[in-house]
């Protein structure tokens, strides 16, 4: 990033909370606003940190921590109850309101984010341009009729373990930790090590796993809360704006859980990048900003400097 690109943080009310943004960019420059949707729930921004790369190219890009972690407001004391999608639905609407881009912005929205941003989408909101959905089933009972065929296929002895730990509730053990590791190598980023950005959410997570644990459960293919039976297939038809589906190859979010995307959304487009899992913006990063890229030129203002990328 330039160092003359400029950078505003801060917060903005919602309701007795508060949301922390991120806006790297110029407001001037005839594109609309890109609104960066992490997954989770309850991780972070800073995995997706790398897409502000297109503010060079024009956009307004806009990063946000979710209710319940990073920057925003903490809550570990709330009631399971208390988080639920339409909480984050009216959280992200907040946002648009008050960083007054409500009337031209692009939503990208990875894993959990791109349920939450189709949901924002079948509403209809005049101001939508388009919707990027990256790496995100359509349903959480899809997810986990999908995780169980890839647990099927972990190395002999890996989901006999995993399934011993969750039957006795010991999914804290460096045993389950072990074999849990197994899956997330093949399934949620092939890179070894991990990328600084992923681990830095990671570790918010860690250290606070309010939001993750009452929604999702213990990590990405043991889901058991209250997410378990949610999704938005009904929603997808009532989406009437272009939209990028992206998803990888050796992806925990499956062809079989994404495929309802591409099938009821009337205007999408599907890409599959063959060597990347869960994060393909930081496994192909070139194949990746290349795909986003030229969407976001077929949906951004006409005349505006082209936003194709190479890497992050």
């Amino acid at each position: 990033m330039s160092p003359t690109t400029p950078t505003v943080k801060g917060t903005v009310p919602f309701r007795e909370y508060k949301t922390w943004f991120r806006v790297t960019g110029r407001p001037d420059e005839g594109r609309p606003a890109l609104v960066v949707v992490h997954g989770g729930p309850g991780s972070t921004h800073d995995y997706l940190a790398g897409l502000s790369v297109y503010a060079e190219h024009g956009w307004n890009v806009v990063h946000y921590d979710q209710l319940g972690n990073g920057g925003s407001t903490h809550l570990p004391d709330a009631d399971p109850a208390f988080w639920t999608p339409q909480l984050f639905a009216d959280e992200l609407d907040n946002l648009l309101r008050t960083l007054d881009i409500a009337d031209d912005y692009v939503l990208f929205g990875q894993s959990w984010g791109g349920l939450l941003c189709a949901l924002h989408a079948s509403a209809r909101p005049a101001g939508l341009r388009g919707l990027v959905i990256a790496n995100s089933p359509a349903s959480y009972p899809l997810w986990l009729s999908e995780m169980d065929v890839l647990r099927a296929q972990l190395p002999p002895g890996v989901d006999d373990t995993l399934r011993r730990h969750e039957a006795a509730g010991t999914t804290d053990s460096d045993e389950y930790l072990q074999a849990m590791n197994v899956f997330y190598a093949r399934h949620v980023c092939r890179v070894d090590p991990y990328p600084s950005e992923l681990m830095a959410s990671y570790i918010e997570t860690f250290n606070d796993p309010t939001v993750y644990r009452a929604m999702n459960g213990p990590n990405e293919f043991h889901v058991i809360g209250t997410l378990k039976d949610w999704g938005v297939i009904d929603e997808l038809p009532s989406i009437d704006v272009p939209t990028l589906i992206i998803s990888g190859r050796h992806d925990e979010a499956t062809p079989v859980t994404v495929q309802p995307y591409k099938d009821l959304i009337p205007d999408s487009h599907w890409e599959i990048l063959e060597e990347s899992s869960h994060a393909p913006h930081l496994e192909e990063p070139e194949r990746f900003y290349q795909v986003l890229g030229a969407y976001l030129d077929k949906v951004g203002a006409n005349g505006a400097p082209t936003t194709t990328v190479n890497g992050g």
